[in-house]
């Protein structure tokens, strides 16, 4: 399966189906109150079943599971440094792109060049292969210039993953509501200064 979308006739500010992917991989976290979507091996592959990346019936263990999560949690520490939420001397952005970059050699990818364009695949199957397809999702999107535009609400309640659809790419939450509440505690937290 590869992580390729029609790439001239879309504009930026619209999420390719490989974003849309990713941030629904990103968003399996228990945000909201929302529950965990990859808490178990059943739960993993039923995830990865509705989206696609694997076919019913694939074997799933425990370790997938915790595999599946550690590369979720790995994409989010990025695309929440992405909204300006981690910087570069934070150790969990130097952890999570250390953790990436082991998934890339768990998970390699093979490039796949056609008269139309190139793309990244995984050539593993099952679950390995489920996760290389996200990773190669994530590298289609670098190379789309398209990567920075995943991002983490910066709202630390929050941390829902989006698409920043602005022009400039300066949006840092998934919405109003998260800004307002940001601005609130930021009020508050001066008023008390003083």
């Amino acid at each position: 399966m590869g992580a390729t979308d029609g790439r001239n006739s879309r504009s930026p500010l619209q999420p390719t189906k490989t974003a849309e992917l990713l941030l629904d991989f990103v968003n399996t976290r228990p945000i909201d109150g929302r529950p965990e979507r990859l808490a178990d091996a059943g739960t993993t592959a039923e995830w990865l079943v509705t989206c696609g990346l694997a076919p019913e019936g694939t074997l799933t263990t425990e370790a997938d599971a915790a595999s599946a999560r550690e590369l979720r949690d790995a994409l989010a520490t990025v695309m929440l440094a992405h909204a300006g939420g981690v910087d570069g001397t934070d150790s969990s952005l130097a952890e999570a792109e250390r953790l990436l970059r082991r998934a890339g050699t768990l998970y390699p990818l093979a490039p796949v060049v056609t008269a139309d364009g190139s793309s990244l695949v995984s050539p593993q199957t099952g679950v390995a292969g489920a996760l290389g397809t996200l990773l190669a999702a994530a590298a289609d999107l670098a190379r789309q210039d398209g990567w920075a535009r995943l991002k983490a609400c910066r709202n630390p309640p929050c941390h829902l993953g989006f698409y920043d659809r602005t022009r400039n790419s300066s949006a840092a939450y998934c919405g109003s509501g998260c800004g307002s509440q940001v601005s609130m505690r930021a009020y508050r937290s001066r008023l008390k200064a003083t």
